[in-house]
């Protein structure tokens, strides 16, 4: 099952969706990069102390700070049954 996460839950390896901007401040930064409700994504990295992370979606990697993204709310995509992470 899918579950409804916040940007700060993601960790390296997952997939997601965003499912929407929500907050007083919709960050238009994010909508300029690509950040569209059903765009889905992978986090690809992620510094040492959490911040930034970067992103692959579109075919290129996007580096965020955290703080930018309290805005986003998205969705993890399960990974398929028996299907393995690859070694990077």
């Amino acid at each position: 099952m899918d579950k409804t996460l916040t940007f700060f839950d993601l960790r390296r390896g997952m997939s997601a969706r965003v499912l929407e901007l929500v907050g007083d401040q919709v960050c238009p930064r994010l909508v300029e990069l690509g950040l569209l409700p059903g765009t889905e994504f992978k986090v690809t990295k992620v510094a040492p102390l959490g911040d930034p992370i970067e992103i692959r979606l579109r075919g290129f990697s996007l580096c965020l700070r955290r703080e930018e993204c309290g805005c986003l709310r998205v969705q993890e995509i399960a990974k398929p049954p028996g299907k393995k992470g690859s070694a990077s």
